[in-house]
């Protein structure tokens, strides 16, 4: 039986992938150099009002360049044996641009201000996620002047976001923002709004038929394979660059889980010769995330890393899973930031990463092309916010980056702040 090393207790270092050319930069699939920078109209105005975070974060340079995937959306970027890195896309093949593109020149935010308008934040769920995102929204709104005067939560139900819409829509708002719960069920929802000509702003998602430019503003998400790039570069940087790894993905058609998981996995094989992944399960219902682990635990008990598509729900199982089988030393990367994965990771646990986004700068970008909408000015179909690489080095910047709060009371206790 191979005997294991002690790789992520002593954080040996991995072969380092180069780091790719830089084209775009990628301000939420999620990073900071992007977010502190201005851009100019055509005018020669500054422009003041961007998707920069109101909260100033000191990205210290090794959570810029060794923990963060920040500067890998680009068309032409490659890894070191020439492959092409992935790419994000939107839902129908959109090209992503980064949100450090979206400003408003001084003449634009006075145009806006002086317009008396309104906005609606209609969200499909509530937790810190969706606060983050909401506070960045209302946090723009009100620098342009722009008072918000609903918020709502559908609590992934889309008959109640139908209602949502409808009860907003007696209030005449001018700017709605959400994600849309459905393709098709969202479609019917959002009509009302659309034949309105309210500007609508999407999270994530889009609803069928919808046109863009006309039926909708614009759409604003996670820079989807630097997630999976990020994910990739934690996990093979714990593992000292070798090791057997499981994947486990999110067996669904969505393109957000979908982009995010393939980008992991192709990272891996382009970047890491000495990892290899002897096991993929695919995963359709978070619940069975334990379960899953658990197989492949017993059909691979030298297994040192698992990749699980996301923190609540299918990091835990697997969390449970290594916890009951005494595998201490299994490393695992997941996405997105949430209290339990948080704490196991700052205590030295199974977790050695989490690719987290900028949720904050999530709502300030939606925001802002709601802005666009009311000024007529268009705005690109598809647009990502940076990756970040949450280690427990740095995990208290992460969550001043990505949700603009400080990270829960158990992660400071734990972290003995």
């Amino acid at each position: 039986m191979r005997i294991k090393t002690a790789r992520r207790k002593t954080k040996s270092p991995a072969r380092k992938p180069s780091r790719l050319p830089l084209l775009l930069l990628t301000v939420l699939a999620l990073f900071a150099a992007a977010c502190t920078g201005t851009d100019d109209d055509a005018d020669g105005d500054a422009a003041p009002v961007t998707t920069a975070p109101a909260v100033e974060v000191d990205a210290a340079d090794d959570m810029a360049d060794d923990d963060m995937a920040d500067d890998d959306m680009a068309d032409d970027d490659m890894a070191d044996d020439g492959a092409m890195a992935p790419v994000t896309q939107g839902p129908g093949g959109e090209e992503a641009v980064p949100s450090s593109e979206i400003s408003l020149s001084d003449d634009e935010i006075a145009q806006v201000q002086a317009g008396g308008y309104t906005a609606a934040l209609l969200w499909h769920t509530a937790g810190a996620f969706t606060d983050a995102v909401s506070q960045g929204a209302r946090d723009a709104f009100a620098e342009l002047g722009i008072e918000v005067i609903a918020e709502t939560n559908a609590s992934f139900d889309a008959a109640q976001q139908a209602n949502d819409v409808e009860t907003v829509m007696a209030q005449n708002p001018d700017i709605i923002i959400s994600l849309a719960i459905g393709p098709d069920a969202g479609a019917e929802a959002f009509r009302p709004a659309v034949d309105a000509g309210v500007q609508l702003v999407f999270l994530s998602n889009v609803p069928q038929g919808y046109v863009h430019g006309e039926d909708y503003v614009g759409i604003v998400t996670d820079d989807l394979a630097a997630m999976g790039i990020t994910a990739a570069n934690l996990l093979g940087e714990a593992l000292g660059g070798e090791g057997e790894v499981g994947f486990i993905f999110h067996d669904a058609a969505y393109y957000v889980t979908n982009q995010r998981d393939q980008a992991f996995k192709s990272w891996i094989e382009i970047n890491y010769p000495g990892i290899e992944i002897v096991a993929e399960q695919g995963l359709a219902d978070p619940a069975a995330a334990e379960e899953i682990a658990a197989a492949l635990l017993t059909r691979h008990p030298d297994l040192d890393g698992i990749y699980a598509p996301w923190s609540a729900g299918p990091a835990d199982g697997v969390l449970a899973a290594l916890r009951a089988a005494g595998a201490s030393d299994v490393a695992v990367v997941t996405m997105d930031l949430d209290t339990n994965v948080s704490l196991d990771l700052v205590e030295g646990g199974n977790i050695v990463g989490i690719a987290a986004d900028e949720a904050y700068n999530l709502g300030r970008t939606m925001a802002l092309e709601g802005a666009y909408g009311l000024l007529g000015k268009a705005a690109p179909a598809f647009v990502v916010v940076p990756a970040i690489g949450v280690t427990a080095d740095n995990i208290v910047d992460a969550y001043r980056q990505s949700l603009a709060a400080e990270p829960p009371k158990e992660v400071l206790d734990a972290l003995g702040n």
